[in-house]
């Protein structure tokens, strides 16, 4: 019992420890004085949970027999080939495959972190095009999104590591866990041609 809590303290240290490292950058433009760090820091924050869920998804998936270092290139021109699957399609894919979704990771704050995830992604986009949006955001304003944003990422990426050893922003996600997870998954993939199934049928819109 005391070697299983210490190995879930220690995870929990490293999903902190890496949260930490990868908003690194995030950190230096909030303490910027530069006349776009909010908005600078707010895209870049929401680039990092896109990347995150998306890694997350792909190293869950990478767990089955079938893929291995010489799939490299099939398995992420599978989801590389198909250009509907968003940060929704994400979520989607972990929660049909894993046992646990991943609201249940994130637990009780879920519903109201998504939604600003979704209100933030919206405003991003008009940004992106020019377009402006019916609130006026302020500076403070971007500043409060980031923190509901890393908010979500540290989270996820404490709870994921516990979980299953692996917190979505180590660099590569196709790596073995060492252990057979995908035994308890909520399906069985056993080739490329099931993985674009699995896509198609759970993560496109």
């Amino acid at each position: 019992m005391g070697d299983r809590l210490e190995s879930s303290t220690e995870n929990r240290e490293l999903g902190a420890m890496s949260y930490t490292k990868e908003f690194e950058t995030v950190d230096l433009l909030e303490n910027s004085s530069a006349e776009t760090c909010g908005v600078d820091a707010f895209a870049i924050s929401l680039i990092k949970t896109e990347r995150q869920i998306r890694k997350l998804f792909t190293y869950l998936m990478f767990q089955f027999p079938a893929f291995s270092a010489t799939d490299f290139a099939g398995f992420r021109g599978a989801l590389a080939d198909n250009k509907n699957v968003y940060f929704k399609g994400f979520i989607n894919g972990i929660d049909n495959l894993y046992p646990k979704r991943v609201e249940d990771l994130i637990g009780a704050e879920y519903v109201g972190l998504l939604a600003d995830l979704e209100l933030a992604r919206d405003y991003r986009n008009k940004i992106f095009h020019g377009q402006l949006t019916k609130k006026n955001l302020t500076r403070d304003d971007l500043f409060d999104f980031v923190l509901k944003i890393r908010k979500w990422c540290e989270t996820l990426a404490t709870a994921a590591q516990a979980e299953f050893g692996y917190d979505g922003f180590a660099r590569n996600s196709l790596q073995k866990s060492g252990k057979p997870i995908y035994k308890n998954y909520r399906v069985f993939i056993s080739s490329l041609d099931e993985y674009r199934d699995f896509i198609r049928k759970h993560m496109e819109g």
